[in-house]
């Protein structure tokens, strides 16, 4: 018996996770095009750790196993974690990283709808804060580092430290857009100068320009398939633009234009893929809305006058903090209650 043409079928976790992952294919591609096939393998440790210490919480909280691991959730928390952290990150740091996201951000609170905190920022945070070196070791773009390694290469340096030759890191890696921006402008380098650098392209960084626009693409997709909503990407890239717009019309020699914002760091991933989380994010369409420009405004703050070089992954679990109090004064009045009906 088939179902009445006007009666939708609700889409099961597994396959919005499937389709979540198929939506970030389009940057993943854009960044093998530009930076080489290291963020392959940070994304193949990330998943095989993913899915074995899921396994094992599973089993020690005496869960049944297939069902959570054929869902897809550890293993879109791994992706988003390897696809913020550095691509040459060595191996350990990678692994270390996902097995704190599925096991404390995610288990520890209950498992899969139960988390208060996005995974995998939870994650990226502990490692920031824990390792900053090796989470500043970015690969250059092809044509502005010193030496291109191979996929053989990345495999020795991220698996045993070891470079060719007498190489040194620094003839691979550099500082991203965004930290690179910063650190000019406290040399009282003008912004106009600054956009002068080779690692800068047409709005951004040249190639995490065009690995943003992959994001939004996927991004797009998620709209168009109704995954997520309008209201997230919406509120946080449009309050992202409206506080990088209104400093820069103040100083534009001491504050970038805000496409810029858009096309740098994770301000794309974040915007369709991490703050779109349903489970650490409000539930209502004004909460969401809420909720996203808080996280857009954070973003450009952290950016701009704090310690980090982004600002999504705290952005993020700030205002993960805030959603009971977000959906305790948006949810909307009962009927017949009084405020409710007419």
């Amino acid at each position: 018996m088939f179902a009445p043409s006007f009666v939708t079928q609700p889409i099961g976790v597994p396959a919005i996770m499937r389709r979540v992952m198929l939506a970030l294919l389009p940057g993943i591609a854009a960044y093998v095009w530009f930076y080489g096939p290291a963020i392959l393998v940070s994304l193949t440790l990330a998943s095989v750790t993913a899915l074995a210490v899921e396994a094992a919480m599973l089993k020690l909280r005496e869960r049944p196993i297939r069902p959570f691991l054929s869902d897809y959730s550890a293993l879109l928390t791994a992706w988003l974690l390897a696809l913020s952290i550095p691509p040459l990150a060595p191996w350990w740091l990678v692994v270390v990283g996902t097995a704190f996201a599925i096991s404390v951000a995610k288990h520890l609170y209950g498992g899969l709808g139960n988390n208060p905190f996005n995974p995998a920022m939870i994650g990226y945070a502990v490692l920031i804060v824990s390792f900053p070196v090796q989470m500043t070791h970015w690969l250059a773009p092809h044509g502005l580092a010193q030496l291109d390694l191979d996929l053989a290469g990345q495999l020795a340096y991220i698996f045993g430290g070891q470079l060719p030759g007498n190489a040194v890191l620094d003839a691979l890696t550099t500082a991203t857009p965004l930290d690179t921006l910063k650190t000019q402008l406290h040399l009282d380098r003008a912004v106009a100068d600054i956009f002068g650098l080779p690692i800068y392209g047409y709005l951004g960084g040249k190639g995490s320009e065009v690995v943003a626009l992959g994001f939004l693409l996927g991004g797009l997709y998620l709209l168009a398939t109704r995954i997520i909503t309008w209201h997230v990407p919406a509120a946080f890239l449009g309050t992202l633009f409206a506080t990088a717009g209104l400093f820069y019309l103040i100083d534009p020699a001491h504050y970038v234009a805000p496409l810029f914002h858009w096309v740098s760091g994770a301000a794309m991933l974040g915007a369709f893929f991490i703050l779109t989380d349903p489970v650490s994010g409000p539930t209502t369409p004004r909460g969401k809305l809420i909720f996203a420009a808080g996280a857009g405004f954070l973003t450009y703050i952290i950016r701009v006058f704090g310690g980090f070089p982004d600002g999504v992954a705290f952005a993020t679990l700030l205002m993960n903090i805030c959603v009971p109090l977000i959906d305790a004064y948006t949810q909307p009045k009962v009927y017949g209650t009084k405020g409710g009906g007419r």
